[in-house]
């Protein structure tokens, strides 16, 4: 009985040694040769200034700037999550239009139907930093009337953002919503980025 006892204890310490080090150890490892940038976080520059990180979503609400997805924990990262409400919560179908009207009102060229559902609903983590290109699109004839843009050209923009799925099979396109609006400021030569 004893014996089993320390056997047992052995056990456990080993595989507390093994978990709390060599595992993390074999992860940032991994991390180093297989990940962009080593494993760390994609800092986004703007005038030799981190204004954020990429796969971290911020709040842009200015119209001189695409919008992001919802976020249900208001974009802090602390605390990231969903709301927990299902598709068919009251609560939460209730927000969803609120949403919509307010996109609709903002974009009023556009028709409810044309409105993508990521754009009016919030990730799981309330910290995605990605809308559909579709998303990304409907938004170019706001953005251009706000900044006194031609429409091509801002559509231009948006196309050489769009990111593809991983090797054309993993995942679907994308818009990286903060790099897109940080080449908008680079290319419109004025400095209203994150003055929000």
């Amino acid at each position: 009985m004893k014996s089993n006892l320390i056997k047992s204890i052995k056990i456990t310490l080993a595989f507390c040694v093994f978990f709390s080090v060599f595992y993390i150890f074999i992860l940032w490892a991994f991390a180093q040769v297989a990940s962009p940038n080593k494993g760390n976080a994609e800092l986004v520059i703007l005038d030799g200034k981190v204004v954020g990180a990429a796969h971290v979503g911020q709040a842009f609400i200015q119209p001189i700037y695409f919008w992001g997805r919802p976020s249900a924990v208001d974009y802090a990262a602390d605390g990231s999550g969903g709301s927990n409400h299902g598709p068919s919560n009251p609560e939460h179908l209730k927000e969803v239009e609120k949403r919509i009207n307010a996109f609709l009102a903002a974009h009023p060229y556009l028709e409810r139907k044309d409105i993508p559902a990521d754009i009016v609903t919030a990730s799981s983590s309330g910290l995605d930093p990605h809308i559909s290109p579709k998303a990304a699109y409907i938004q170019v004839k706001r953005v251009a009337q706000a900044r006194g843009m031609d429409e091509e050209k801002l559509k231009a923009l948006v196309d050489a953002h769009v990111e593809k799925p991983l090797l054309g099979l993993f995942g679907t396109s994308r818009v990286n919503v903060l790099k897109l609006n940080v080449a908008l400021e680079e290319n419109s030569f004025s400095c209203l980025f994150l003055s929000k």
